[in-house]
């Protein structure tokens, strides 16, 4: 299993939200760059980053700065926020991300979705934000009344292989992630699965890698210091 810092960017910062309000935007770091650097330093070989603004707008506000974080470190880089055209993916992995996530684009946009998988490949994923089940759009603003299990499979047919997974109500709470919606989802498609949202230590570390996860996003509990990173990545390489 990977194990995957996060760096969410805000109106330039770096900043955790709680249950995606955000009004609760909270200054985790000085500056992105030594934020990414520092997850690097300590053993970390994926970076998870999300552009906030983007996410919010529908633009992608922040391709600049996450493409030069993604230039300033040797890791596996992906990102989300805000990408809703094939030439913004383009963009990003022509400047060194590795992935892009596509979230609101995957319900907006199914013809898109697929072209992005026809023309990319594994280097598309595909981001679930679920609240009570159902996914949510543009920012998490905006519920879809999609379930997340009916896009999850929609998104496997059309070749998507890797799928990130949020409930909405555990994110930033450090409750720890939805195992039971993590096990429904991993039960109902073959994609590699991403846990994000609530892990707040090395036993939850445990049980997503017990479930034979993918990967798992860790945000909160690394800057708040309830998790050690490098414990974490031992325990996701045993």
């Amino acid at each position: 299993m990977i194990i995957l810092p996060a760096v969410d960017i805000l109106d330039g910062k770096a900043v955790r939200l709680y249950q995606g309000d955000y009004g609760t935007a909270e200054k985790v770091a000085s500056d992105p760059i030594e934020a990414a650097k520092e997850f690097e330093k300590q053993g970390a070989k994926f970076l998870h980053l999300v552009d906030l603004s983007g996410a919010k707008s529908g633009k992608a506000e922040g391709i600049d700065q996450i493409c030069k974080i993604a230039q300033s470190v040797d890791m596996f880089t992906e990102v989300g926020g805000g990408i809703r055209s094939l030439e913004t993916i383009h963009s990003y992995l022509e400047n060194g991300v590795s992935r892009v996530i596509l979230g609101t684009a995957a319900i907006s946009d199914k013809g898109m979705l697929c072209k992005a998988v026809e023309l990319y490949g594994d280097k598309i994923a595909v981001g679930i934000d679920a609240r009570n089940g159902k996914v949510s759009v543009s920012g998490w603003l905006s519920d879809s009344g999609v379930d997340y299990i009916e896009l999850a499979k929609e998104c496997e047919s059309i070749g998507v292989r890797n799928l990130i997974f949020t409930d909405i109500s555990r994110d930033g709470s450090l409750k720890g992630p939805n195992l039971d919606m993590l096990k429904k989802l991993s039960e109902s498609v073959s994609c590699d699965i991403t846990a994000s949202g609530g892990i707040k230590d090395i036993d939850d570390i445990r049980a997503v890698k017990d479930m034979n996860l993918y990967g798992a996003i860790c945000g909160k509990s690394l800057y708040s210091g309830t998790l050690d990173l490098a414990q974490a990545l031992s325990v996701a390489r045993a």
